[in-house]
């Protein structure tokens, strides 16, 4: 319960009263995020809402306030852990304290000097509080400089004290091997780490200079030399100062000549000339890498010193009227050195700026002295002399030993073993070839075609092998780009043309009219409908024979007679189709016919009746000649 203070009565029993307005009696909350962050704020209420005074609260009882831990509630807070432990060599690694100081050296046999002031750097290493004295080396000083004390830690006293960090500072004094070093400076680093150890750093000091450099710093006297050209002031103006030129020599209008290219440096201090060969990896020549040495040349001779003997004596003034000098030398005009014309064609970015400040000459491009080639000779091949494929003819004109020409070998391994077979007839003015009948097989796999005639008994023409694999040239396509049969050109009634021989395909096997409806698209729809209305009407490969074919030969009629008699007896006997394609298979030239010890090898794989006395008088009306049997009527005989 709490009273009004401004009622003015005293806080005693029965002279207070409770306002019932204040129901909230908390302690105001002193902890607040502002942006994200944690901040203090001052309680501006206290318990039971009333408004605190400014005054009220002192600056500790708030700070007391904001610090007290909750102890009662949470206990004890736990101590923090201890820091890592880092040794010095860690901490202090690569950490090092540079101080500028010089020291003074008595000169006691010099008449232009008594003293020598040495400035020196002093190294101090914070990792094993090591220390370094190291001397700036000055070019021809002659004076041994550079490190000269080597890293250790150097004693202070005689007591075996060492130098500490603590014990150096600017504006001191220190003695090293009894030698005393006057400490005037100290770089960045040094400053910021003395500061912050707590070391007052006093004022840095003005570097002392050694009396007798500064007297060396003094201009040179001036002579006057009564000659026009100072040969001394050229000498230590242009000291290493090189013109570079890039050159070539063209010599090949000459038998065995070439073009070359050199490097040319003109030395400005004495107007010396050298030429400098450029030698590329596994060009041939010998590692010699002067054409010319460094000498004058001349430009212009007197006219009784052209016979002068210059190979065996030195050349002086008086047998030249004119030297070889910077200007001479421009890029993009020829230069006659030595009997030898060479072309300037480029230079390095010093050349180019002296031309520009000394001559005025700014443009000075680079010019491209590259030879184009020339275009290639278009290889032309000589007439086909018609043996073989053109191809294989070709090959010969490519390279010295001729190799074999490139093969689709994806296609033959997918068209591997696939044959399109044709029946064919022979066009032809003469009577007797009207009936001639040929098989055409095309093999997808190298796109090759073989020609067979079956042998007719009694035609009094040698049948067999017409025409070997090879690939068919279609008329009128050249001979440097040849255009062979396709697929697409065998179908009923197509015209073959082969090596002047006129065939016209009449028929054709069950294997081409799936081909040609797999791969319609190769095909004219004239094509697909002659092929496919004749296919459906054939049974078997073997080209039929026509009635007037069968009355005039006796042997065919007997042959026909014998295969009806065997297809009426046969019961139990395998397909004909099974039959015919164990023939196909050893059959690779598809001509109808196998040797004999194979024939009977087949047959009894397929336990056909070999012994029977009408299969025996069929195997030999098929026989042709002494090895070969025809497989084609052998396999009529048997039933689907």
């Amino acid at each position: 319960m709490m009273s009004n203070p401004l009622h003015g009565l005293p806080f005693l029993p029965g002279m207070s009263f409770k306002d019932s307005t204040k129901t909230a009696f908390h302690r105001s909350q002193t902890l607040g995020y502002r942006n994200g962050y944690a901040v203090v704020r001052h309680p501006t209420v206290g318990i039971g809402g009333d408004r605190l005074q400014v005054s009220q609260l002192s600056q500790a009882e708030l700070d007391k306030l904001a610090s007290k831990a909750p102890v009662l509630t949470y206990g004890q807070p736990k101590q923090a852990p201890r820091a890592e432990f880092i040794p010095a060599y860690v901490a202090f690694d690569k950490k090092v304290l540079k101080f500028d100081a010089y020291f003074q050296e008595d000169v006691p046999l010099s008449t232009e000097e008594h003293y020598r002031i040495r400035q020196v750097n002093i190294y101090y290493y914070l990792e094993d509080d090591s220390m370094s004295v190291i001397e700036p080396v000055v070019e021809n000083s002659g004076i041994p400089q550079g490190k000269l004390i080597k890293r250790q830690r150097l004693a202070k006293n005689d007591r075996g004290d060492h130098y500490h960090w603590k014990d150096l500072n600017r504006g001191i004094n220190i003695t090293i091997y009894g030698r005393t070093f006057r400490v005037v400076d100290c770089d960045k680093f040094t400053q910021v780490f003395l500061e912050s150890q707590g070391i007052e750093l006093n004022p840095p000091e003005k570097m002392a200079l050694d009396p007798y450099t500064e007297l060396r710093k003094q201009p040179l006297r001036k002579y006057v030399t009564p000659t026009d050209f100072d040969q001394l002031k050229q000498f230590l103006t242009f000291d290493k100062q090189v013109l570079r030129f890039y050159a070539i020599w063209d010599d090949t209008d000459s038998m065995f000549g070439e073009c070359r290219t050199y490097i040319i440096h003109y030395y400005l201090m004495d107007d010396t000339v050298e030429i400098r060969e450029v030698h590329e990896r596994n060009d041939g020549r010998d590692p010699f890498p002067l054409l010319m040495s460094r000498q004058r040349m001349p430009k212009v001779l007197v006219e009784n010193a052209k016979n002068f003997p210059r190979c065996v004596l030195e050349i002086s003034d008086k047998e030249v009227l004119e030297w070889y000098t910077a200007k001479d030398f421009i890029v993009g005009k020829p230069l006659t050195i030595l009997g030898r014309t060479f072309f300037i064609y480029d230079c390095d970015p010093f050349t180019r700026q002296y031309y520009k400040e000394k001559f005025g000459i700014s443009d000075l491009p680079r010019i491209d002295v590259s030879k184009k080639e020339p275009p290639p000779v278009k290889q032309e091949l000589p007439p086909y002399n018609g043996f073989g494929l053109v191809e294989d003819s070709a090959q010969n004109c490519f390279a010295l030993i001729p190799k074999a020409p490139k093969k689709d070998v994806i296609k033959m391994l997918m068209n591997e073993n696939k044959v399109l077979r044709y029946l064919a007839a022979l066009e032809s003015p003469i009577p007797e070839d009207k009936d001639r009948r040929f098989v055409f097989s095309y093999f997808l796999a190298t796109d090759m075609i073989s020609i067979f005639e079956p042998p007719v008994r009694n035609s009094g023409i040698i049948g067999g092998k017409y025409l070997g694999r090879t690939k068919v040239v279609k008329p009128g396509s050249s001979v440097e780009n040849p255009i062979y049969y396709g697929p697409s050109d065998f179908f009923i009634g197509a015209v073959i043309e082969v090596f002047g021989h006129r065939f016209v395909i009449l028929d054709t096997d069950n294997c081409v009219l799936k081909y040609m409806e797999s791969n319609a698209a190769q095909y004219s729809p004239e094509a697909l409908l002659s092929v496919q209305s004749r296919v459906r009407k054939q049974e078997a490969p073997a080209p039929e024979l026509d009635n007037q074919q069968m009355e005039e030969d006796p042997g065919v009629q007997e042959l026909e007679a014998l295969i009806d008699t065997i297809q009426r007896q046969g019961k139990d006997r395998p397909c004909r189709d099974n039959i015919r394609k164990m023939f196909q298979i050893y059959d690779k030239e598809a001509s109808g016919h196998v040797d004999r010890e194979t024939f009977f090898k087949i047959c009894d794989s397929l336990h056909l009746p070999v012994d029977d006395s009408l299969v025996k008088e069929l195997i030999r009306m098929c026989s042709h000649g002494e090895d070969k049997i025809d497989y084609y009527n052998f396999v009529r005989a048997f039933s689907n």
